[in-house]
């Protein structure tokens, strides 16, 4: 029975690691092979890309599917192509990584802005499949989508968050509507666009994390709304550490091919016991700025 036992130990240890979380180092090795390859692909770089893409490939986007020679050369005709004509600028970001030992899943958007900056944004995510063979990651399969408007808010409130922990006002300033207005959690003082980045410039309070939860998207027309809560962690302007969580409605509307926030408001619910909120997605970053933030001066 003590054999057994130590046997069972043996191989418990062996398989343990092949079902390991990615180190922060796989995630950021991954994210720079997936950009290698981005690169590789819109330069039509025959080359680079027979060393991303595994010998029995197969391609899976939308009415497509392509082997391993099919889908480099139809990458590097396409790439030729586009030498010819105005091409957006393609951005990627949003990275979802997870991996074994052995295999990974790389997601993240797309973003396609047209060259002169004018016209509407694109956006796209990308799932991609990669196994690691002789030491080497290789894509075994690849998929996509075009993002529809409601994916496309979601992504953007998450961008929200990622503006507000960096004080990115430029990001406020294109995506905040002219006519915009915030109603505070806290006080009820309705701001507009200029008061809140305004806000966002002066304040002395920080943020360090904050969760979004219960998020849910609804689309009518050119309107998206959207709900949630936020727990906000950080340290306020007079030294104490905070802890609190926002209910929130954000008012999107699409006006030159692109989403921008036309209104959103908070509500403080600081008080409510843990146990009565469902936090069914704890990660992301959701640093809430003005109205939902509990730390925003004027607020």
């Amino acid at each position: 029975m003590k054999s057994v036992t130590i046997i069972l130990c043996m191989m418990f240890l062996l398989v343990t690691p092949l079902f390991a979380d990615c180190t922060s180092a796989d995630k950021k090795a991954l994210e720079d092979l997936d950009r290698a390859w981005g690169a590789a692909s819109i330069a039509g770089d025959r080359a680079a890309l027979e060393q991303f893409y595994a010998s029995d490939y197969m391609g899976n986007m939308p009415g497509n599917m392509e082997n391993h020679a099919e889908t480099i050369d139809n990458t590097v005709r396409d790439a030729e192509k586009s030498k010819s004509m105005p091409q957006p600028k393609v951005t990627y970001d949003a990275y979802i990584i997870s991996c074994t030992a052995n295999s990974a899943t790389i997601t993240h958007r797309n973003t396609f802005v047209p060259e002169d900056g004018h016209g509407e944004v694109r956006y796209t995510r990308s799932v991609h499949f990669l196994e690691k063979r002789n030491s080497k990651w290789l894509v075994v399969s690849n998929a996509g989508h075009p993002m529809n408007d409601a994916t496309q808010v979601m992504y953007l409130e998450n961008d929200w968050n990622t503006a507000d922990l960096a004080g990115d006002v430029a990001w406020f300033e294109k995506h905040f509507a002219s006519d915009m207005t915030s109603i505070s959690g806290h006080t009820g003082k309705q701001t507009n666009k200029a008061e809140e980045l305004a806000d966002l410039k002066s304040r002395k309070d920080v943020t360090t994390s904050a969760d979004l939860s219960n998020l849910d998207v609804r689309k009518e027309g050119d309107i998206v709304v959207t709900t949630g809560i936020n727990r906000v962690k950080g340290k306020a302007a007079d030294g104490k550490m905070f802890d609190r969580r926002i209910a929130f409605t954000d008012v999107w509307v699409k006006r030159d091919g692109r989403w921008q926030v036309l209104a959103t408001q908070g509500t403080d619910i600081k008080y409510a016991r843990t146990t009565d909120l469902k936090f069914e997605r704890p990660g992301g970053s959701r640093a809430v700025f003005a109205s939902r933030s509990p730390a925003t001066s004027g607020t």
